[in-house]
């Protein structure tokens, strides 16, 4: 029987996304594999993780190409990149709360292109006028990363609504908590 590495992948990071702890013979079970096999395309956890980190920045590099970045205003590409990286929330959030993958000098050169593209994004609307400058582009694109995470959660836990992701995202980092009262 042939293994389709990405379908263990898609399948480890709905999992972990889900559980960060699942072990590596629930990784396996879940995606329809022995141990065995699972140990012969990653290593251990450390390379599945790995794995799951090239296969993440992969996603979010289409996504980011799909939103198509540089046409129109700020706000309307933020919101095409929230709606392109839906299906990759989960597996962003988990790869971004694994310490392991920032610590040391293997950290992947990946992050950094992503890191850049939406920050350029977000000095783009400063430049344009659309978003505040108080606050720099790096911590918006960190605040950004936080809220995908975050309701990537608490859609898969039921707080939100699926069909909310997008709204919540982008109402609260270009809104703010803060009410407007009207005078």
């Amino acid at each position: 029987m042939t293994v389709d590495r990405d379908q263990v992948l898609r399948t480890a990071a709905a999992l972990l996304s889900r559980k960060a702890t699942a072990t590596m013979d629930e990784v396996a079970r879940a995606a329809g594999i022995g141990r065995a096999t699972l140990h012969r395309h990653f290593a251990g956890r450390d390379a599945l993780v790995r794995a799951l980190e090239n296969f993440g920045i992969e996603q979010f590099e289409s996504a980011l190409d799909a939103a198509r970045l540089d046409e129109g205003p700020a706000p309307d590409a933020l919101r095409r990149l929230i709606a392109e990286v839906e299906p990759a929330a989960g597996l962003l959030a988990f790869l971004v709360t694994e310490n392991q993958l920032f610590e040391g000098d293997r950290m992947n050169e990946g992050w950094a292109r992503l890191d850049a593209r939406v920050s350029a994004l977000f000095r783009r609307g400063q430049e344009q006028g659309d978003f505040r400058i108080d606050l720099t582009p790096a911590w918006l694109t960190e605040a950004l990363y936080g809220l995908i995470g975050t309701c990537a959660w608490a859609v898969q836990v039921g707080r939100v609504a699926a069909n909310d992701f997008q709204y919540m995202i982008v109402e609260l980092l270009l809104g703010g908590a803060r009410r407007s009262v009207e005078k």
